[in-house]
This record gives C-alpha cells, sequence and structure tokens, in this order.
C-alpha cells in the first residue's frame, strides 16, 4: 500500500524494496501523481493513475493463482497493459518474464517453460502459444482492475529477483537473465540522473521496446523515476511515425537503433527539420553507429547523438557519452559505479591503444543465467562479466567499439575484422546496409562474400563497382570474392545484425 506522504522521506527511496511499492512513494511524496506518465494514443495516463491500477492489478493476478516467487510471462506490446502488468507482479513479490510477442510461437513457449511460469499475460494474437498454462488476456485485466481493491506490496529487499529477461539471441538460443528489485533504481541513479539529466519535464519516446533491456530503462524505469513521461508504442514506429510522434508530444530524448536512426536520415535533405525542434538528444546503442550516421542524425535532429553499450546481462548501459563528456565514434567512458577491463584472449589486461574483449564489473550486472550453470561459468568469472565485445580505448578514457569477438572471420588462416569491410562498401551511395561474413564453397575453402542491400532503382554494375571499391581500399585478403545484392540482412527485434544466419544464408 502506498505509504502515507507525511511519514515519508528521501531516505526511504535510498534502500529499495519492492519496487512497486518504492515508486508509488515515490511519486506521491515528490508531487508527481498528476502528473502525465505515460501516453498512448490520445490517452494520458498519470503516475497516481499508472500506480493506483496496478494495486488493483495485482489483486487481479493474485486471484489467478500467483504467489510471491512466482514467475509470470508478460507477452504484451508496449502499452499500458505492460506497465500495469509489470508492476502489479512486482507488487506481489513474483517475478515478470518479458517475453517479445512477435516472437515465433516455439521460441515464446520454450521462455514460458523455462522460467516454469504459472500465469501468462498475453495481447491479440498469441492465445493459443501457452497451450496448458494458466493465460489471462490484457483486456481482461484492465477490466477486471477496474473493480478490484488494492493489493498491499509484499516485503521483500533489493536483491530479490523482480524479472527474466532473455538475451537477445545473435548466436543461438536465448539465455534468461534474473534482475532484482534493486536494479532500476540503479539503472536510474547512475545513467538516467547522473548521464541524461533526465528532469520531470522530459518526455521520452524509445524505437527499443519495453521487453527488451535497453527500452525497459528508457521508457519504464527513468520515466517512473523522474516523474517525466514516455511515449508508448505498440509497433515499432515507422520514420513517418517517429516524426509525428514527436512532434505531437514534443518529445525531449529519443533513444533508438543504428539501423533505425539510418532509416529516419534516409532520402532527407540536409539541414534540422522544425518536427524534431523540442528534442534535446538522441541515444544511440544496440550496435556501433556506422561512420558518418551520427553527424547526419545531428544535422537532422538538431541535437547531440549520445552513444552507448550495454547487455541484458548488466541490465542496461555500462559504458555510456553524457552531456559532460560526449566523444562521438566512442561508446563513451564507463558509467558511474562500473568498472571496465580490456582483456586478451589469455585473460591479461591490455594497455590503451591495444584492441581486446571488454569485461565488466558493476552493482546490476546479474548472478547468472537462469538454468544455466556452466554457461553462468563461462561468462561470470569472479564476479566480472565476459561481454564478447571488442574494443579499443581512447586516451580520454572512452571505448571505441569493435564489434563482437564472434563476429571475427577466419580467411585462409587470417583473421579479418568484417566491421573494417562493411565501412568501405557503406561508402558507396547506393549501398542501405551490408554485411560481410566468411562462406564454404563448394571446394569447402572459406570465402568473404558481401550481402548488401540496395537503394532503389539498384544501379547498374553495382556488384563490380563494390568490389573495385575495396580493391583500391583494402588488403587484399580482405576483398570479398563476390558481392549478393540481398532485399534485407537477418536482425534480431533490437535490430542487431544475426551474423550467424547470414553466414548460413538462412533468412
Amino acid at each position: 500500500m502506498t505509504t502515507p506522504q507525511s511519514t515519508l522521506a528521501p531516505a526511504d527511496f535510498d534502500a529499495p524494496g519492492n519496487l512497486a511499492a518504492q515508486l508509488a512513494g515515490l511519486a506521491e511524496w515528490r508531487g508527481w501523481t498528476d502528473r502525465p506518465a505515460f501516453h498512448q494514443g490520445h490517452r494520458v495516463w498519470t503516475h497516481g493513475q499508472v500506480h493506483a491500477l496496478a494495486a488493483k492489478a495485482a489483486t487481479v493476478l493474485e486471484g489467478h493463482g500467483v504467489r510471491p516467487g512466482d514467475r509470470v510471462v508478460l507477452a504484451l506490446p508496449d502499452g499500458i497493459a505492460w506497465v500495469t502488468a509489470f508492476l502489479a507482479t512486482a507488487r506481489l513479490g513474483a517475478v515478470a518474464v518479458l517475453v517479445n510477442p512477435e516472437l515465433p510461437a516455439a521460441d515464446q513457449a520454450f521462455m514460458a517453460a523455462d522460467t516454469t511460469a504459472v500465469l501468462c499475460v498475453t495481447g491479440p494474437g498469441p492465445e493459443d502459444r501457452f497451450a496448458g498454462r494458466e493465460r489471462l488476456g490484457a483486456d481482461q485485466l484492465l477490466a477486471l482492475s477496474a473493480s478490484a481493491g488494492p493489493a498491499p506490496a509484499h516485503p521483500v529487499d533489493a536483491h530479490t529477483p523482480l524479472y527474466v529477461q532473455y538475451t537477445s539471441g545473435t548466436t543461438g538460443r536465448p539465455k534468461g537473465v534474473v534482475h532484482t528489485h534493486g536494479d532500476p533504481k540503479t539503472y536510474h541513479d547512475l545513467i538516467g540522473r547522473r548521464l541524461l539529466r533526465i528532469t520531470r519535464d522530459d518526455v521520452t519516446l524509445s524505437v527499443s521496446k519495453l521487453y527488451f533491456a535497453y527500452g525497459f530503462g528508457n521508457a519504464f524505469v527513468f520515466p517512473l523515476f523522474s516523474g517525466s513521461s514516455a511515449v508508448l508504442v505498440d509497433r515499432r514506429p515507422t520514420p513517418a511515425a517517429v516524426d509525428a510522434l514527436v512532434a505531437r508530444h514534443r518529445v525531449t530524448l529519443l533513444y533508438s537503433v543504428p539501423s533505425a536512426y539510418a532509416a529516419l536520415v534516409a532520402d532527407r535533405g540536409s539541414g534540422h527539420e522544425a518536427c524534431f525542434a523540442s528534442v534535446r538528444a538522441a541515444v544511440s546503442a544496440g550496435e556501433g553507429l556506422p561512420d558518418g550516421l551520427g553527424g547526419r542524425i545531428t544535422e537532422l535532429l538538431g541535437a547531440p547523438v549520445l552513444e552507448q553499450i550495454g547487455s541484458t546481462e548488466a541490465g542496461h548501459a555500462f559504458c555510456a557519452n553524457g552531456f559532460e563528456h560526449n566523444h562521438p565514434g566512442t561508446v563513451g567512458r564507463p558509467v558511474p559505479g562500473f568498472e571496465v577491463e580490456l582483456r586478451d584472449r589469455a585473460g591479461r589486461p591490455v594497455p590503451d591503444g591495444i584492441e581486446g574483449e571488454l569485461w565488466v564489473r558493476g552493482p546490476t550486472v546479474t548472478p547468472g543465467y537462469l538454468n544455466r550453470p556452466e554457461e553462468t561459468a563461462r561468462t561470470l568469472v569472479g564476479g566480472w562479466l565476459a561481454t564478447h565485445d571488442r574494443a579499443v580505448r581512447e586516451p580520454d578514457g572512452a571505448y571505441r567499439h569493435l564489434g563482437r569477438a564472434d563476429d571475427m572471420e577466419m580467411v585462409g588462416g587470417i583473421t579479418v575484422s568484417p566491421l573494417e569491410v562493411e565501412a568501405v562498401l557503406r561508402t558507396h551511395p547506393a549501398v542501405r546496409e551490408v554485411a560481410v561474413v566468411t562462406v564454404t564453397d563448394g571446394t569447402g575453402v572459406s570465402r568473404l562474400r558481401a550481402f548488401v542491400v540496395p537503394v532503389t532503382p539498384v544501379p547498374d554494375g553495382l556488384r563490380d563497382d563494390l568490389l573495385r571499391l575495396a580493391r583500391e581500399q583494402l588488403a587484399a585478403f580482405k576483398v570479398p570474392r563476390s558481392v549478393s545484392l540481398v532485399a534485407s540482412l537477418p536482425r534480431t527485434p533490437t535490430g542487431k545484425l544475426r551474423r550467424h544466419l547470414v553466414r548460413q544464408g538462412a533468412w
């Protein structure tokens, strides 16, 4: 239950217990209850309405058998039902399992079974995907909540599991990552408040969805901890929809991934467009920004681009640029409270200017994968997380991301970074997207091949032009043997390239 205003003090929010009760009390103490929290279509939900509805929804979930420690699948698009179901689950001391509602049925069924979920809250579409498990529709949850009484918050501490989020599956089957009731406040304190300087007057639009680590922090955690608001869209917005939403809601913080930013700036003239006048910063994560794209985004938005890197295992960003220090072309310095090391393959630290693999230690790094003790032991060593990202440290302490360790290609016994080859090919004006991988020919020989998504209409001789460009700028062993023109590249729902599928030609 909400703590009476007269008994609240700032110290009550420095040692978080139940997240749902903490946020409700914070909104009341700060005087945010009548301020907008979420915009969905033409409806605005205030902070007070959100927390009151969640307390009632907890009663509904409890009536469907949810108890402390139980796991509840949330297979929902972004919207007030997602927010309500998450906070209601947290209030009961249960664990939310965040599932992309657009995943194939087999993946959703795997996640429900992997977490032994007692209830699946779903939106329209996947009703038949959780056969044999108790299911509750989002509309039904909201309708029943209207007449329910509020449920008290179950007592927990900061280390009690709060939610399970699955890795993006760039290299295979996703793994369940556990985060606790104390983690969201840390995301906000270290990133939202300190680096992005979010205030109650900000309005957020996140292209990345709530069921991903990046979107969860951007559009759920930061608004509820700062008294600000977020625009919720049930589908990934098109560039035209982003234009309209930013203009209508006077969005100040735009969060997206490089592929979506590239689509936003494609086929536009240079210069700042009036619909983006309210934007004070654009945040990019998920993959490294291709050379030149950051500058084009700034020209379009009239605002700085703040690149960062994080992971599901860390919960949110562990390296980030901010307003006080923004080094374009890098993912920034370690987030306050996090330690970052670059190590060689033998685990030895490497000096500045030398490429290595990123290892991270910090307050929100997961204690391990759900039901995966062997993978936990390989990835989490002595409290350090092996991110499998390659980077180099700049003299100012910022890190330049060089791709994934598993992205490296082996050609004739020589290790090649595909990002270097892709950067050259991307300079051709007819290239919209490109991925370079090793494929094996009929004789068993590994050769580089470039898969290119061209602009339309496709110019004549594009394949020959690209190979000529590569020969002019790259060492011979880095030049692709062939170029394939494709309609699209396989990406995860977060926008990351699924390079292992490109290698297989399986998309």
